[in-house]
């Protein structure tokens, strides 16, 4: 068993390496290659009432400060390496990994989860058109309430039997990731000529319901425990290699997005 767990250390180093060699190349794309990806700093705004005599209360708005896009994104997957190697390399801390592993429980997973693809969400919707800071704000808190509601489903399950598995944390926390996606397709239809839509709203789009989809039957199948997925490692392990290529797939579209007219 010992073997299990430190050739698994050694996976989450590999993948932590994928993750932080994708996000070198996009700081040195973004910043020394492709001018147009670094000048792409969309300005966020906050929209608020005021009262105007004669017309009452019109909303109006003031810009805050403009994002820096390119950075931002590599800075998801830099979130992502660095969880790969805090739970790898301190062996105090993979002690702690490996013993909520053997309880069917890993919460760095969703920590690291819950930050790091709130802001790759909150990215895709400022690509789209959805600069409000209050906007952004909700959309953060609903995709990072998604992962924890993953953390409070392993809490809950821990030691389960595959009869009396709880479901509701699995339930509230789908809806909760499914909400930011409804934002951002309201603004790529908004304007109701679905011809419109530039070819990388579509393939966010395909791979977001790619990822949506893999990562709950991913949890599903472990809960299940369908063919391999008796064993809690076998999901531990699917989950490590989705994230890396989930992530890359949506940073690369998303920061190649930033260079759309």
């Amino acid at each position: 068993m010992e073997s299990t767990f430190q050739k698994l250390r050694r996976f989450n180093l590999i993948m932590g390496f994928f993750h932080f060699v994708q996000a070198i190349a996009m700081v040195f794309l973004a910043y020394f290659v492709i001018d147009k990806i670094e000048a792409f700093q969309p300005t966020i705004v906050q929209n608020y009432l005021t009262f105007v005599p004669g017309e009452g209360l019109v909303l109006t708005g003031r810009e805050l400060f403009t994002l820096p896009f390119g950075i931002l994104v590599a800075l998801f997957l830099f979130l992502s390496a660095l969880a790969h190697f805090i739970i790898s390399v301190p062996n105090k801390i993979f002690g702690v990994y490996v013993e909520g592993l053997k309880k069917g429980i890993n919460q760095f997973r969703w920590f690291e989860y819950a930050l790091s693809s709130s802001i790759m969400i909150v990215l895709t919707s400022v690509l789209f058109g959805v600069v409000d800071i209050a906007s952004l704000l909700l959309i953060f808190v609903a995709n990072a309430s998604m992962n924890l509601f993953g953390l409070v489903m392993e809490q809950l399950n821990s030691g389960f039997d595959k009869g009396k598995v709880k479901w509701g944390p699995f339930v509230w926390g789908s809806i909760a990731g499914l909400t930011p996606w409804v934002v951002v397709a309201l603004y790529i239809f908004g304007s109701g000529n679905v011809a419109d839509a530039p070819w990388f709203a579509w393939a966010i789009l395909f791979a977001y319901f790619f990822a949506f989809n893999a990562f709950p039957f991913n949890m599903i199948a472990q809960y299940l425990k369908l063919g391999k997925w008796k064993d809690y490692l076998v999901g531990e392990r699917t989950y490590i290699i989705l994230s890396l290529v989930a992530k890359s797939i949506l940073a690369w579209l998303v920061l190649f997005g930033a260079m759309q007219p």
